[in-house]
């Protein structure tokens, strides 16, 4: 059985989680109608990643006599100005949901909950390869800087020159 106060955390996780993938998508949506085809895949292919972390908590919770709230989500930025300050935003959430991450854990410590201390790991590793993830594209995007063609040939490209697509 869940303490409240660990129930009401992980369903905040689990917006968070939701706001995730919308946001994933959003991005997904805005690559794609800029014709950024490879970064596009990687956002919806992450946006789906994002709501399977969040349909693990949801189980996780009612597993455990709690009780998932599917609560209203804050809408996600549609447009951006350059693909660059996209990613420079991915990361920034990446970083934020990490440190949601471990404040959960922090509290499950505290609570003597190791049952769901154990469970958050899995989000703990998770998270620092996500970060990773952002902060390696920005890197790459960073270093090719003002070079316009590798600009061009990596907006085309994107998918293989930055990452793997899953």
């Amino acid at each position: 059985m869940l303490l409240k106060n660990i129930e009401t955390a992980l369903n905040k996780q689990i917006r968070i989680e939701a706001e995730s993938s919308q946001t994933y998508l959003s991005m997904a949506c805005w690559a794609e109608v800029n014709g950024l085809e490879g970064i596009a895949q990687f956002m919806y292919a992450q946006s789906d990643e994002e709501r399977l972390h969040m349909l693990k908590l949801i189980k996780y919770v009612n597993e455990r006599g709690g009780h998932s709230k599917v609560t209203d989500l804050k809408a996600p930025k549609t447009t951006y100005e350059t693909f660059k300050g996209m990613f420079e935003e991915l990361y920034k959430h990446e970083v934020f949901v990490s440190e949601s991450i471990n404040e959960l854990v922090h509290i499950t410590f505290e609570e003597k909950d190791y049952a769901t201390h154990n469970f958050l790991q899995w989000y703990v590793a998770e998270q620092i390869e996500e970060e990773a993830t952002a902060k390696s594209i920005l890197d790459k995007i960073n270093l090719i800087g003002d070079d316009k063609g590798m600009k061009k040939e990596s907006r085309k490209n994107c998918g293989t020159l930055f990452f793997e697509v899953k």
